[in-house]
């Protein structure tokens, strides 16, 4: 007994240390931890071939684990972000992926969803990186009124950053963005927006109206390859292109989910709510839908993102992909920092995390 009541009191000093002690020992572990966060760099462990991390899996409207859209693709040592959503940046470092060395943005059209996070983007790679050259926004015809907006709204950052921290970390010659625009392909044909060495980047149209312009793009590195699908409905277009690619990366929108959403805002009188959850219907693509694309393109695996509506409790995951299984089972749907790799000279495709 004396020797319990020895070991018992001996713990309650023990507690007791270490809650009086907890400031000094939270600053040892942040140092520690920002140190090993300083050092790290998600990319240098990736082997060669193509890299897809999702930073925002989800569309428009709040989800814990699912930010607005945004995906990141690693070709060889070049680093890309699809669209720019809410919060995608900071998915990104957190994740540790080298934010400064984004070598462009590629925008599938201007939904709010897709851009509301350049600002950020832009200037965080800027200071992160002492970046000299602005961040290139490539996209369809009208991404230069969307560049021209950003960069006047950041304009007085942009000075009061310099002021502060001088060339040596926000030289002014790096600060804001540039529009790389390019024609909208026709229905059946593909516009090369990137090309350097292995590495081939290509736009296609797909089927959002009354969103115009709208692409999808296609990334080529040596022999593996993916498609991420921006907003659609279900696209002959897209699925055409999709043929043989590795990775299939496709939005989609549950309507049975969607139309509870619906019913329920008419039967509580929200008529804004109602008609927002009837209108968005007609250009998504359903579960089933992108899993009939993806079995008749014949992709190596279909990933799932812009999931909408939120997945918020337990159970709903099943009910969002009622009926895919017996389409296409090969699938994932993502979440915030999924992460797929595509090694070069192999047929593999990996999924090496499934979330944050």
């Amino acid at each position: 007994m004396k020797k319990l009541t020895f070991t018992f009191v001996m713990l309650l000093l023990a507690a007791a240390f270490v809650y009086n002690q907890r400031g000094p020992i939270a600053k040892t572990i942040m140092a520690r931890g920002a140190e090993a966060r300083m050092t790290s760099n998600a990319i240098d462990d990736l082997e060669d071939g193509l890299h897809v991390v999702v930073c925002g899996a989800g569309g428009p409207l709040p989800s814990s684990n699912r930010s607005g859209p945004c995906i990141g693709v690693i070709a060889g040592e070049k680093f890309f972000v699809v669209d720019a959503g809410t919060n995608g940046l900071r998915n990104l470092v957190t994740l540790g992926y080298p934010v400064g060395d984004i070598q462009a943005v590629l925008l599938t059209h201007f939904h709010s969803d897709h851009i509301d996070g350049l600002g950020e983007m832009a200037t965080i790679r800027w200071v992160n990186g002492a970046n000299t050259s602005s961040l290139p926004v490539i996209g369809p015809e009208g991404v230069q009124a969307v560049v021209e907006g950003f960069n006047t709204a950041y304009a007085q950052d942009e000075i009061y950053r310099n002021e502060h921290h001088t060339d040596l970390v926000a030289p002014l010659k790096g600060a804001g963005m540039n529009a790389a625009p390019f024609p909208s392909p026709p229905e059946g044909s593909l516009v090369t927006v990137y090309e350097d060495g292995a590495l081939k980047i290509q736009a296609l149209a797909v089927e959002h109206d009354p969103v115009r312009p709208a692409v999808a793009y296609l990334f080529t590195y040596k022999d593996r390859s993916l498609m991420i699908s921006g907003d659609t409905a279900q696209s002959a277009n897209l699925e055409h292109f999709s043929q043989g690619v590795d990775l299939l990366l496709h939005e989609a929108l549950s309507h049975d989910l969607v139309m509870i959403m619906h019913e329920t805002a008419k039967k509580v009188g929200n008529e804004v709510l109602a008609k927002i959850t009837f209108d968005i219907l007609d250009y998504h693509a359903s579960p089933v839908e992108a899993a009939e694309t993806a079995r008749e393109a014949g992709v190596g695996h279909l990933v799932y993102y812009h999931v909408v509506p939120p997945l918020i409790f337990p159970g709903m995951e099943a009910a969002w992909v009622e009926g895919v299984d017996d389409i296409f089972p090969n699938y994932t749907v993502s979440e915030d920092g999924t992460s797929i790799s595509l090694p070069s000279g192999s047929t593999e495709i990996i999924i090496t995390a499934e979330g944050m």
